[in-house]
Order: C-alpha cells, then sequence, then structure tokens
C-alpha cells in the first residue's frame, strides 16, 4: 500500500512538472530537469518539518559554514586590486543590511571575481557571496542592498543550515568530519530553494534593505533586469542586449529553472512595498561603474 501511494505521489509530481514547464512556455521541450526541480522542492518541504526540531546550535552552523566557505574562496577570489576593492565595498553595503537581521551572528560577504557568475548564495553561519556577474547587471547599490538582504534572509530563516542538515540526512554524511563537509558542491547553493521560502527571502530582504535605509525600487529594478534576462537569454522571446558568454548562459538557465518567476517575485515586492507604505520615491544610489567589469555594462 505504501509503495502504491509513494508511486502515485511521483506521477502527481512528474505531471506538475509538466505543467508548470508547459505553463512556463520556454522554446526548449519538457526535460527531465523540471521533474527534479519539483522533487527536489517536495523532499526539501517534507523534511522541513523534522529539521525545525532538531535544529543545529549557531556554534555548530558557524563551523560548518565556515569550513564550506573557506573550501569555495579558492574559486574565483578576489585578488586583483579592482576585485578587492569591490569586495570592500560589497562588504561595507552587506554589513549596512545585515545590522537589522534577527539573528546576531558574525555576517561575512565575499566576491566571486568572476564575471561569468550571475548569481549569489548563502553558507550556514552566515557567509554571503556574490558573483562579479551579477554586480555587472546592476545599476544601483539599492539593487545590491536588496540582493544580499534576500541571502542574509536564508540564513536568518534557517533555510542555508537546513539544506546541510537535509542533505546529511539523505546521503548519510557525518556533518561532525570535515570531509563530509568538503562533499557539499558549490552547485548546492546556487540552486534555488523552495517556492515558498525564496518568496520569504524576497519579502524579508526587501524589508531588511529599507530599513538600512536603501530605495525599496532596487528589488523593482532587481526584478525587472531579471525578467529580462529570462526573456533574452533562456525563453529567447527577445534580442539580447548584452553578449554573454556560453558559462553564463548556461549559469542563467540554472538559475531561472531554480528559482520562482521574476514576474511572480516583482507582483509580490510591489505588494509588500504597498502593504508597509515603503516610499518608492525615495531616490536610488546609482552603482559605480568602478565596481563593475571593464566593458560589461548593466541595463
Amino acid at each position: 500500500m505504501k509503495r502504491m501511494i509513494a508511486l502515485a505521489i511521483v506521477l502527481a509530481i512528474a505531471a506538475a512538472a509538466i505543467y508548470l514547464a508547459e505553463k512556463r512556455q520556454h522554446a526548449d521541450a519538457v526535460s527531465p530537469n523540471a521533474v527534479l526541480d519539483v522533487t527536489a522542492d517536495w523532499q526539501r518541504d517534507l523534511s522541513r518539518a523534522p529539521m525545525h526540531m532538531t535544529r543545529l546550535p549557531d556554534s555548530e552552523e558557524t563551523r560548518i559554514g565556515d569550513e564550506l566557505a573557506q573550501n569555495y574562496e579558492a574559486l574565483g577570489r578576489a585578488q586583483d586590486a579592482r576585485s578587492l576593492m569591490t569586495e570592500r565595498y560589497v562588504i561595507e553595503v552587506g554589513t549596512k543590511v545585515a545590522a537589522n537581521a534577527k539573528r546576531k551572528i558574525n555576517f561575512r560577504f565575499h566576491l566571486i571575481a568572476e564575471p561569468d557568475f550571475i548569481n549569489a548564495f548563502a553558507l550556514p553561519g552566515g557567509h554571503v557571496f556574490i558573483g562579479q556577474g551579477l554586480l555587472n547587471q546592476m545599476t544601483t547599490e539599492d539593487e545590491l542592498a536588496f540582493v544580499l538582504g534576500h541571502e542574509i534572509e536564508h540564513i536568518d530563516h534557517y533555510h542555508a543550515v537546513e539544506r546541510v542538515q537535509i542533505e546529511a540526512q539523505l546521503h548519510n554524511l557525518n556533518l561532525d568530519a570535515l570531509a563530509a563537509i568538503a562533499e557539499l558542491p558549490m552547485s548546492l547553493w546556487q540552486a534555488g530553494y523552495s517556492k515558498e521560502q525564496e518568496f520569504e527571502a524576497d519579502r524579508e530582504g526587501l524589508r531588511l534593505a529599507t530599513l538600512a535605509g536603501y530605495s525599496p525600487r532596487g528589488a523593482i529594478d532587481m526584478f525587472n533586469r531579471f525578467e529580462e534576462l529570462d526573456q533574452e537569454y533562456v525563453i529567447h522571446a527577445e534580442t539580447p542586449s548584452d553578449e554573454l558568454s556560453q558559462v553564463a548562459v548556461e549559469g542563467l538557465e540554472g538559475y531561472f529553472r531554480t528559482h520562482p518567476l521574476p514576474s511572480e517575485r516583482l507582483a509580490q515586492a510591489k505588494a509588500v512595498i504597498a502593504q508597509d507604505e515603503m516610499d518608492e520615491r525615495k531616490a536610488e544610489t546609482p552603482l559605480e561603474e568602478r565596481f563593475k567589469t571593464a566593458g560589461l555594462k548593466g541595463h
């Protein structure tokens, strides 16, 4: 009986994945990735309740995050003067935004100095990474503040540490062993969380950024740019405004496969701005060109 129920659930997930893929109206045929994405969300949601009951102490979460950050820092670490200057700027903005986080842990910010890396991700214990490629798509500091706020909230609401615990549970990893932690690939963090968790990080990240004095339009502008990138490089409904490498395009495809639609995220941001009566007319702070890779412009 249990096997029949499990089979029915898998078939339902597969049907939902095909429906969502058709609804999205991508040019590509439905791929196994759609089923994998929905199944992954289901596994995360299924495992979420017991994770709340076995939450790791902050000290243990920080230890795991520190080990992961040390492993990932070598990949695109900021080394030249310009990248180091940009990383200091990211740290300055991130620290300002994190000051209003609910969890009083040591948030640390890192730049992945790769123009092809159009993404950002959070690790347990307070580490936030952002790619130079994503910075290149921004025009204001307010957009940066929102993105960093979003990642901070994945930590603030325990999404990141829950992912580690679920991976350990699914793959029988001993989180006390450094070798086991080293097995967790960076791609694990680049993939999106459940739709509910992504929306939560959007809402609370927007609030964090505005509490730090930034314009709520940063979130609006960022989602509009995400919509443009999705239309240009994933759906191919519009002519690309920038020339991106194949690596960058593949990264964008993965990003949009594992996150809610930009239009849905934009609609929620507008609803939060209206509900919280945020000042959408507040002036934004331009992102200086010196923090972008030469020759690559944003929107």
